[in-house]
């Protein structure tokens, strides 16, 4: 089964990465889902959609957890009965998970040319036309996609906005690593944030 990576973060945070290659017959051997999650998968009409949400359960065994340990909140925000935080992410042939003793969010993305037509909605554009490569624009951008859709996972607040309300302090590839500011309703918070590339996929954690 493809595990693809997991990351020891700390004592108390690991990711978990899977690269999706089985059928959903494959994925769905021993696995046992709640009737909440069994319906939803039911009502995928994707199979990619359903191989994914599979393969995360997948990725809960790989932590100690099984379906019935994770619940879902009003928002739609994943938690564990134990009082652990897990955030989960989903991009075509990738699913992670991370799960630690505090607040975290976790994005993966594909590297795609859309996000520079989209750019303006989540970012001041105007930062990273000091790039002159088309390709690196792409690559940062991602970064700053997942690093600002990890922190609205971790901060789960309905009105928080990509663009007003979360700010990305500007990286070089090499570093791997950068900080965030979400400003919002007057509270002031900053965050520590991990990305990699890997096979045309770009991931991002933070907390």
């Amino acid at each position: 089964m493809p595990l693809y990576k997991t990351i020891t973060v700390s004592s108390s945070t690991t990711v978990y990465i899977w690269k999706i290659e089985e059928d959903i017959t494959t994925l769905s051997r021993n696995i046992k889902l709640t009737d909440h999650c069994q319906n939803r998968l039911q009502g995928m009409k994707s199979e990619l959609h359903q191989r994914g949400f599979m393969s995360i359960r997948h990725l809960l065994a790989e932590a100690g957890y099984t379906d019935f340990d994770l619940y879902y909140d009003k928002n739609g925000k994943p938690h564990l009965h134990d009082g652990k935080h897990i955030s989960i992410t989903h991009s075509y042939t990738f699913t992670a998970i991370i799960v630690s003793n505090q607040p975290v969010g976790i994005d993966i993305e594909k590297q795609r040319d859309k996000i520079l037509r989209i750019a303006h909605k989540f970012t001041p554009i105007e930062e990273y036309y000091t790039l002159t490569n088309a390709d690196a624009r792409m690559r940062k951008l991602t970064i700053v996609w997942g690093a600002k859709e990890s922190l609205y996972k971790l901060y789960s607040q309905e009105g928080l906005s990509f663009l007003k309300h979360i700010d990305v302090t500007d990286f070089d590839f090499d570093d791997g690593k950068t900080i965030a500011t979400v400003n919002y309703e007057g509270v002031v918070s900053t965050y520590d944030l991990t990305f990699m590339e890997f096979e045309g996929f770009t991931c991002v954690y933070g907390f």
